[in-house]
């Protein structure tokens, strides 16, 4: 029926100094990140990316271990999720913290956690959705 959490891919890679995403559906799909910097939480967004397309999300050498992406798939209404939540909105936006997002007047969206294992370089790659079966009870 609906769409199933999407796979992804994450990869090391040593080319460039940088946490890139890539797109690799064929959907235009949107892109938000969280981290935390020296004092705070942080999230950020939107980045729309055309089908089979990378973008740098955080340029120059990553100096944080563990950032968040929350994606969604504009065509096929897909998400690529979890259950690390952090404060999002509809339109481009850069909010600090992630405590009462919905008080606050944003949505309060689940990450998924990428553990860049302290690479100064990261990829994140998105796969195309994966429909759930139409069986049932």
């Amino acid at each position: 029926m609906g769409l199933a959490l999407v796979p992804f891919l994450l990869l090391g890679t040593a080319a460039h100094a940088d946490l890139r995403l890539c797109n690799k559906t064929e959907s235009k799909v949107g892109v938000a990140i969280g981290y935390k910097d020296k004092v705070d939480w942080i999230t950020e967004g939107w980045w729309n990316l055309e089908p089979n397309t990378c973008e740098t999300l955080v340029p120059g050498s990553l100096v944080s271990r563990y950032y968040y992406i929350y994606a969604v798939d504009y065509e096929q209404f897909g998400e690529w999720g979890g259950r690390a939540f952090m404060c999002t909105r509809e339109k481009e936006f850069t909010i600090r913290g992630i405590q009462d997002c919905v008080a606050r007047g944003f949505e309060r969206t689940g990450f998924f956690e990428i553990d860049t294992g302290e690479q100064s370089s990261w990829t994140v790659q998105l796969t195309e959705p994966v429909q759930q079966g139409a069986g049932g009870r």
